[in-house]
C-alpha cells in the first residue's frame, strides 16, 4: 500500500486515515484550480463552507483572497488552492500533527504533479507545516524560503490568512504585498496574469 493510496490524480477520492475527521467531514475538499497552475495555495484545513460546498476558501477568506488576487493581476482561475488536510476538523479545530501527517503524502503528490513556481501558505499551520519550523506570520509574512517539496526544492512564501485581515484591517498591506509579490514570481503583470497572454 503507497502512501497515496486513495489518490487519482489530483484528488483525493477516498480515505480512512483519520478517525475524527472521516466522521466529521461531509465530504473530501481536493484543491481548485488548474493542475499546472504557476502559483499554489496552502490553506490549514477545509471550514464549514468549504466542507459543504467541496471547494477550498470560499466564504468570507476567499472573497479577501480572489479580491487580492484579481488585483495583483491573477484570478481564481489561475491558480491552485488547496489544503494541508482536506477534511473538516471537529468544531473547526486546528488539525493535529497527525492528522497533518496523515494528509502530507497527498499535499507533497498534488505539489510533485502540480509543480508550481511558488507555494503560498495561507496562515501559521500551513507555514509551520511545510517550513517544519515555528513560524511567526506577522512578521514573516511575504518572506521566501528554498525548502524541499514534493521531491525537489521549491519556492515557499509565507503569507497571512486572508481572515487576517477581517479581524485586523492593519494586516491588509502586508498581505496584499505578499499576494503581488507572488504574483510576481509567477510571472503576473499589469493586471493580467502571464496564462492570459497567448
Amino acid at each position: 500500500m503507497s502512501d497515496t493510496d486513495g489518490m487519482e490524480g489530483l484528488e483525493v477520492a477516498a480515505c480512512t486515515r483519520c478517525s475524527d475527521l472521516e466522521e466529521s467531514r461531509s465530504q473530501i475538499v481536493n484543491g481548485d484550480g488548474p493542475p499546472d497552475a504557476d502559483v499554489l495555495f496552502v490553506g490549514e484545513a477545509p471550514g464549514a463552507n468549504e466542507d459543504a460546498e467541496g471547494v477550498p476558501f470560499v466564504g468570507r477568506s476567499g472573497d479577501v483572497l480572489d479580491d487580492e488576487l484579481r488585483d495583483a493581476g491573477l484570478s481564481r482561475t489561475d491558480v491552485r488552492i488547496t489544503n494541508c488536510v482536506r477534511c473538516r476538523p471537529p468544531e473547526n479545530r486546528d488539525p493535529s500533527k497527525t492528522e497533518l501527517s496523515n494528509c502530507r503524502p497527498y499535499l507533497e503528490r498534488e505539489i510533485d504533479l502540480v509543480d508550481p513556481d511558488v507555494v503560498v501558505t495561507l496562515g501559521k499551520v500551513p507555514g509551520e507545516h511545510l517550513l517544519e519550523r515555528d513560524v511567526a506570520v506577522t512578521s514573516e509574512t511575504g518572506s521566501v524560503e528554498r525548502v524541499e517539496l514534493g521531491g525537489e526544492p521549491r519556492e515557499v512564501l509565507v503569507c497571512l490568512h486572508p481572515a487576517a485581515t477581517l479581524y485586523d484591517a492593519s494586516q491588509q498591506d502586508a498581505f496584499r504585498a505578499t499576494i503581488e509579490k507572488a504574483a510576481t514570481i509567477a510571472g503576473a503583470s499589469g493586471g493580467q496574469s502571464r496564462l492570459g497572454e497567448f
